[in-house]
């Protein structure tokens, strides 16, 4: 018999809370992540190395940081890492969590095939991207 995931009611819930995502889809995102809980101060993802991973902010609040300055504060409803696995680079920016923080993490492989099975996600995820390389390209 094979064991089929079940998403976390929790993170069902928040995910309703934040998307605008219809049930199969927040099932499917539910399922394929896996939630991480993280205390304050802590580095998620190190400026300069490869992308293995993108994070969805559920709860808790990350700094964005270049070069130990800090760049940008996210939030609940923000996706963290997806620029360097969807830019094919090495990670721009360095991320502490300010707070303690709940997210939802899923490999590099896992989040480019929900942003191609899920529009809404492909279409936040590039928007996003293009956004932060923006400021990238300005900065």
């Amino acid at each position: 018999m094979r064991h089929v995931p079940v998403p976390d009611p929790a993170v069902v819930k928040r995910l309703k809370e934040l998307t605008s995502l219809n049930d199969d889809e927040i099932g499917e995102v539910a399922k394929a992540g896996r939630v991480v809980h993280l205390p304050a101060h802590w580095a998620l993802i190190w400026e300069k190395t490869p992308a293995d991973a993108a994070y969805y902010i559920l709860e808790g609040e990350v700094s964005i940081q270049r070069s130990h300055e800090e760049i940008a504060t996210l939030g609940a409803g923000d996706f963290i890492g997806e620029v360097a696995i969807v830019s094919h680079r090495l990670r721009t920016a360095t991320v502490l969590t300010k707070t303690a923080v709940t997210a939802l993490n899923s490999s590099a492989e896992l989040a480019v095939g929900l942003a191609e099975r899920i529009p809404s996600i492909g279409e936040a995820i590039r928007a996003s991207t293009a956004q932060r390389l923006e400021v990238d390209n300005a900065g």
